[in-house]
């Protein structure tokens, strides 16, 4: 069989670039999606070729915008030299505020990169790999979609609405040899994360059962797994992963 190729949106942030890295290692084809706008494309690659990692292909994609979608699409395809058969939807923002305060501006900003960009990104390859006969979809959701959070109505919404998707896609593509998960991450080591003031930061890990915050890599390597053949009879699947922070 050919190689596969993953396409990964928000592939330069620190979750994205973990599952970069790990689909690489992996040994698959990895189409970065970057958006033109807030990522610092020749940075983050040099970065990447100083650890090792030399064979990424960027794609500009604004996930928000149909339209950048297909043609991302179009160019990975092109650039990889074959039909994009794993797609990981990671692209996300917050804009936490609390509902009475929110305004439409921060609703609709959050609804429409975290949920709006699934459709988006999945639409232009959802039917080639079906055609194909294999796939792998796999959706990156929340903890807060499942439990839902204070100051996040927006973002667990979306996260919720991306858990929905997951499930209703998985049962169109059943037959097709595609599947569609979910996975929901609890509170994870990312830079940005780390960069929380400390006594924050330690509230934070205090309400984790296990105490600590999850590494990029693990939820990275649950994306792998997902994605291989030994996973293919999940799916529809919500795959929890926060350190006992929420038991469903």
């Amino acid at each position: 069989m050919s190689q596969h190729i993953a396409f990964v949106t928000g592939a330069m942030g620190g979750l994205g670039t973990a599952f970069c890295q790990a689909f690489d290692k992996a040994g698959y084809k990895v189409v970065a999606a970057y958006h033109p706008e807030f990522d610092d494309k020749e940075a983050w690659l040099a970065e990447q070729k100083a650890e090792g990692f030399t064979n990424f292909i960027p794609v500009a994609c604004d996930v928000g915008n149909y339209e950048s979608c297909v043609a991302a699409a179009a160019e990975a395809e092109k650039l990889a030299g074959g039909v994009i058969d794993v797609l990981v939807n990671n692209a996300g923002i917050t804009r936490d505020k609390f509902f009475t305060k929110m305004d439409k501006g921060q609703w609709d900003a959050v609804i429409n990169t975290n949920l709006t960009s699934v459709y988006n990104v999945t639409q232009p390859f959802a039917a080639k790999m079906a055609e194909k006969g294999w796939g792998r979809v796999i959706n990156i959701s929340s903890v807060n979609g499942v439990k839902g959070q204070a100051g996040q109505t927006n973002y667990s919404a979306a996260k919720a609405g991306v858990i929905g998707f997951t499930k209703a896609l998985a049962a169109e593509m059943a037959t097709k040899g595609v599947t569609v998960n979910a996975i929901t991450p609890g509170y994870v080591a990312t830079k940005m994360v780390m960069a929380i003031r400390e006594d924050i930061l330690q509230s934070i890990v205090d309400t984790v059962p296990m105490k600590r915050l999850a590494k990029p890599e693990e939820i990275a390597g649950l994306a792998v797994y997902l994605a291989s053949d030994l996973a293919g009879f999940i799916t529809g699947a919500t795959m929890n992963i926060n350190g006992g922070l929420y038991y469903q």
